[in-house]
């Protein structure tokens, strides 16, 4: 069995996030053969072609480096008015702008913790159709919607509820077989 190296984003860069509380989850439920890294983009600045004409931000090549390295992206992303939040999206949009698209072929899961009942649907629709026009491919099934999210977290963010565990062992598991389909695709 291969040894897959996922790296994980937040979409929320707070420090009690139910969404990394989600990723951190996703993590634990991960099977033999994954591990992850929890990515810091919190210094990377607003998008602004005048800092790309100066010079790519020292933020943007690390994560760059931290992308291409990975042979998968997990994504754990809040829904904002609808969508994908503006951390998220500031992220994406400085990735969107290298010559050399680390996204390109990158096998992706996603999640999303919401304090509504939803889930945060609307949010990865968009950020599916984001991601795909940057060639990334994204697992479609199983999705994992943690709707009512507080109440599923004790307040320093563990995971309590046994469903949500179920639901993230299932995709995790699911994960692992897409991240070998890709690569043999892309090889």
């Amino acid at each position: 069995m291969s040894n897959y190296s996922i790296l994980g984003l937040c979409g929320s860069l707070r420090a009690k996030s139910v969404n990394l509380a989600a990723l951190k989850a996703a993590a634990e439920q991960m099977p033999a053969g994954m591990t992850m890294t929890i990515a810091d983009f919190s210094d990377l600045p607003l998008y602004n072609m005048d800092l790309q004409d100066q010079g790519w931000p020292s933020a943007v090549i690390r994560l760059r480096d931290q992308i291409a390295a990975a042979d998968g992206l997990l994504i754990a992303s809040p829904e904002y008015n609808w969508s994908v939040g503006a951390p998220l999206k500031n992220l994406i949009d400085w990735i969107s702008r290298l010559k050399n698209q680390p996204l390109q072929g990158k096998p992706v899961a996603m999640i999303s913790a919401t304090e509504g009942a939803v889930g945060g649907v609307r949010g990865q629709l968009d950020l599916r159709r984001i991601l795909s026009c940057l060639g990334a491919q994204m697992l479609v099934k199983p999705e994992v919607f943690i709707g009512l999210a507080y109440g599923k977290f004790s307040p320093e963010g563990v995971l309590t509820d046994e469903l949500t565990r179920k639901f993230l062992t299932a995709q995790m598991a699911a994960y692992l077989e897409w991240i070998g389909r890709v690569k043999r695709a892309y090889s």
